[in-house]
């Protein structure tokens, strides 16, 4: 049996997608630097991401994006991340692996449709290598799309925040109104659907 680890990134912004990545680790896989991508710096993160990325057995990331987000709310559009994240690594995988092969452990309270037998865990990114590995491929890739967005919207300032709500991101909405990636149906202590 095959233990796939799934785990989000993104469910706190105010703008941008919510991302999941879905990773089966081999045996061998070994990492002491291994860990909730929230307590690793960024360095330590890129490089554990390569690692991951080069040594799987499989992996694959999945989004859903701010507009999806304000449709079906962060919860559902999160399993819904979580889901296209299963499907992409098992459509991506080199060697073929059968769903029955499989056991996923879920970090969290929910687990996505998918057709396996699935374990929600809280605080799973803290104790399962192959959640913490999703964890860190989520993490680094909405990161990076974050940054890629703030070259087209720099007067919010994804490359620093990410799309959190920090000071500067929702003095930066006050100013500027809602970016075309701003989730429009989170509050951000202001009012989010004005525009100037």
């Amino acid at each position: 049996m095959l233990l796939c680890g799934i785990d989000e990134a993104g469910r706190g912004p105010l703008a941008g997608p919510v991302c999941a990545a879905a990773v089966i680790l081999p045996e061998t896989f070994s990492s002491n630097l291994l860990d909730d991508s929230k307590k690793l710096n960024p360095a330590t993160r890129e490089k554990l991401k390569h690692s991951i990325c080069i040594e799987a057995l499989a992996w694959g990331i999945g989004w859903a994006s701010a507009v999806e987000i304000d449709q079906i709310n962060i919860h559902n559009a999160t399993l819904l991340a979580m889901k296209r994240a299963f499907e992409t690594m098992i459509n991506a995988s080199a060697e073929p692996i059968a769903p029955g092969q499989i056991r996923a452990v879920i970090d969290g309270r929910f687990v996505p449709d998918i057709p396996v037998m699935c374990e929600s865990l809280i605080k799973a990114d803290n104790q399962i290598p192959a959640v913490m590995a999703a964890s860190i491929l989520a993490k680094t890739a909405r990161d990076r799309l974050m940054e890629y967005y703030s070259i087209f919207y720099p007067q919010y300032g994804y490359e620093r925040h990410k799309g959190y709500p920090t000071k500067a991101h929702r003095e930066a909405i006050v100013r500027w109104g809602p970016s075309p990636i701003q989730r429009m149906s989170f509050s951000c202590g202001i009012s989010c659907n004005s525009s100037h």
